[in-house]
């Protein structure tokens, strides 16, 4: 089994699928580091050699992933809450950010509903 940064990529699939079990590493990034590392992205990962793994790994070393990625998207997140945006108010109010609708959906961002009892006259 494969090992890279921190992450088992599972043996029985493809090299450029199980790249994608990297966090920040997508489709497209993962031919890119394939192409790079020349190797085929067609090779399921159990057929890997160690010098391709190797090359593999020093093509992901020069990308930001995992650890470093959460942490600097975390930063980014609290910088904004921090100097009051739009943005990071929405983040505080666990509302959607990007100008969708909230009356009817947006359920993802909100959680489960709650249940208001009508005030009687």
């Amino acid at each position: 089994m494969a090992r890279i940064a921190g992450i088992d990529l599972p043996k029985n699939k493809r090299g450029v699928i199980g790249l994608t079990y990297i966090y920040g590493i997508g489709r497209s990034r993962a031919q890119r580091i394939l192409k790079d590392s020349g190797v085929d992205e067609n090779i399921k990962v159990q057929d890997w050699s160690d010098d391709q793994l190797s090359a593999i790994r020093n093509a992901i070393n020069e990308v930001k992933v995992e650890g470093s990625l959460r942490s600097e998207v975390q930063t980014n997140i609290k910088r904004l809450m921090d100097i009051g945006c739009q943005r990071g108010i929405r983040h505080r109010a666990g509302l959607p950010l990007r100008g969708q609708r909230t009356k009817n959906n947006s359920r993802t961002r909100k959680g489960r509903r709650k249940t208001v009892a009508n005030k009687k006259k």
